[in-house]
Formats: structure tokens, sequence, C-alpha cells
């Protein structure tokens, strides 16, 4: 809205509770055996360490997955919330394996434990081959209508309505308190399709995307301002994506070309195969960037310092920030300029790189806050 400020950049990392190491294929989905796959296990001291050094480097917060092969990310926050004082938690669930009201419940009891610096990302799946590995049988837009209705619930019982709730996936019988010392989470979603689109436009306070090439996601921005304005609201927006950023560009090019180098054909095909069998619209976007380009690094360049090559092996967000720490600053400010008010950084490994990022990058990137975004100055409201 004309006149209103921005909130602050908000800038976070990932915690790669399925493994981690210095290869593509060493965090993330696919599960297909990939060359040199997760040489760190997900072990609690492991994990300890980066959120500690998420904390010391100066990130907002940090994103805490859920998929099959993840490990549980309410017990995984419940433990490494006490690891930190100021790091925020974004905790990842899937309404498809949770209770509103219970979840809820746990949510207010996470606010309590960590002084509420609990946030929740809400998706709805990946895949119907991993949802029903998980007990979930719902095909993809009942899935999403099911989150819109999740969504709806758990608001109301953490607002303290009283009436009941019967709706086609879910009832809730009567009041169910919530302490009044537990903040509300704030909300962000993630989802491509058109079934998505509306659940985030009516329920979601920041709108995640996997990142893509500038004018795509303007595309996006600009729709979910539409949409979200049927119902009255404003959005913010965030994006998830991973980072190689060095001194000089050809340092940051070089190092992603022997990234590239070390990973056999076959496990390239494989993923791909497995990848194009999603019925994600999210997943078909990001794989799509990578059809009819070659297998060299620049060839993956889909637009300034905008890298496909991840989702070569990766499922999910598959696409990077390459070049030199002005070059990835330059970038993620016209995406700021955009509308994009918070970034999910990542980096191989997940440890060495939140404190080499946090002092290479986030500094620079700190100064974004001040700068006139133009007409992209809204600020949400739920």
């Amino acid at each position: 809205m004309s006149g209103e400020r921005r909130k602050p950049l908000e800038l976070n990392w990932f915690l790669p509770t399925n493994g981690d190491g210095h290869h593509l294929t060493s965090s993330g989905l696919p599960k297909v055996g990939l060359f040199q796959q997760g040489e760190r296990e997900p072990n609690l001291d492991y994990l300890r360490q980066i959120v500690r050094a998420a904390e010391l480097s100066g990130f907002d917060g940090i994103m805490v997955p859920t998929a099959s092969g993840f490990e549980d990310p309410w017990l995984i926050t419940a433990v490494l919330a006490q690891e930190v004082r100021r790091l925020r938690f974004l905790l990842t669930l899937r309404p498809g394996l949770e209770l509103p009201a219970w979840s809820a419940h746990r949510a207010a009891t996470l606010q309590l434990l960590s002084d509420n610096r609990l946030d929740l990302h809400v998706v709805s799946g990946s895949s119907r081959f991993e949802q029903r590995s998980l007990g979930d049988y719902l095909e993809h837009d009942e899935r999403y209508a099911r989150t819109g209705e999740f969504l709806q619930a758990f608001q109301a019982v953490w607002s303290g309505r009283r009436q009941p709730h019967h709706g086609r996936y879910y009832r809730c019988a009567g009041e169910t308190p919530i302490d009044p010392r537990a903040q509300m989470p704030a909300i962000y979603f993630g989802g491509a399709s058109s079934a998505a689109e509306q659940v985030g436009a009516a329920h979601a306070q920041t709108c995640l995307m996997w990142c893509e090439p500038p004018v795509m996601i303007a595309e996006r921005i600009q729709r979910m301002r539409e949409l979200a304005a049927v119902h009255g609201r404003t959005l913010r927006f965030g994006l998830r994506v991973h980072v190689f950023a060095a001194a000089t560009d050809d340092a940051a090019w070089s190092h992603v070309q022997r990234l590239l180098d070390e990973i056999p054909k076959d496990a390239i095909e494989r993923a791909q195969s497995q990848l194009a069998s999603y019925e994600s619209v999210g997943q078909s976007r990001q794989s799509g960037l990578v059809k009819g380009r070659g297998r060299q690094a620049r060839e993956l360049e889909v637009s300034a310092n905008l890298w496909a090559g991840v989702g070569l092996v990766r499922g999910g967000a598959g696409t990077a920030l390459v070049g030199s720490y002005q070059q990835v600053v330059e970038r993620i400010e016209e995406y700021y300029q955009l509308g994009i008010d918070c970034f999910i950084l990542s980096g191989f490994p997940h440890l060495e790189e939140a404190i080499h990022l946090g002092a290479e990058l986030l500094p620079q990137l700190r100064r974004l806050a001040s700068i006139d975004p133009g007409q992209s100055q809204d600020t949400y409201r739920s």
C-alpha cells in the first residue's frame, strides 16, 4: 500500500535434515542412490553446529524441511531452538499428516519453549508416490483443498473461536484454548498450481517460491497480488535459492563446473526420470528450466547469474545464484525490487557456507531495506 514501509529484508538459512556434504547430491530429493550423497549424517551434533553458525553469521531464521527421508521437523525444532537465542525456526508441515487443532497446540508449545521464534511453512506434498508412502492417498487438487481447510481451522483454533468446525476433511468440536503467551506463527505457503495459488491468496502471509528468472517471478507476484486482493488481503513474497558465490565470477563458475563434472551421467538421467513423474507444478517449472540445455555449467545459466544445474539431480529448489559476491548481491537486489522480502538461502556444505556467506554477503544485503522499491512497497496483513 502506498505510503507504508516494507518490513525489513528477511534472510534465512536452510537446515539439511536428510544429510549434507560438498556435492550437489548431498542434500535434497530425490533419494535414488546418487553419487556421493549425504556424506555428513544429519545427527544432532552436526545440526546444532549449523543453527549456531546461522545465528552467529547474522541470519534471521532457518528453514526446517519435511519430506520422506528427512528427520521430523517438530522434534528437530524443539531441540535446536534451545541452542540459540535469536534465530527463528521456519518449520515445514504437511496438512495431510497433521490435525489442525493438535498442530495449533504443538505450535503453541514450541512458541513457549522458544520465546515465540516459530513460524510455519505449509506445503501440501510433492508427488503421489511420496504422499502414499506416508499414508496420504489424496490427489493433487484435493490435497490443496484440504490445506485450505486446515489453515482455516488452525487459525480459528488459535483465535479462540468457540464454534465447532465441521468440514470435509477436519472436525474440531468446541473450544480448544491456546496459551495467550504464545504468539500465532506467521504462515508461509508454498505451491505453484492454480489450486495452490487460491489457497495461498486466501490464507498465507508469505508466499514462498523456488527461484526462477525474474520475468517469471514477476508474473507470479502480479498474479498472486490480484488473487489476494479478491480476499481483501496483501502478501509478502519469498524465494528459496542456493548460492555459489566467490571473490570472482570465474571462481564461482569454475566451482559449479567441478560439481557437475563429478556426477555420473546415469545419475542425472535417473534423477530426471524420477522428477518427471511428479505432479507438482512447481517441480515441473524447475525441471523445465534445464530442458534442451547442455551439461556445461554456463549452458545451464537461465538468466543472469541464475543457474539451473542443481535441478539436474535434486528435487525441489533446483536453481542457484552463481557469481562474484557483488553479482549475487545485485541479483538479490533485483528480486527485492520485484517485491521479494524474504530469501531462504543454502549452500554446500551448509555449515561452512553459513559462515562464508554470512561474512561476505549478509552485510551487503542488509542495506537493501533502505532502497526505494517503487511500486513494491506493499506490506502484508493477515
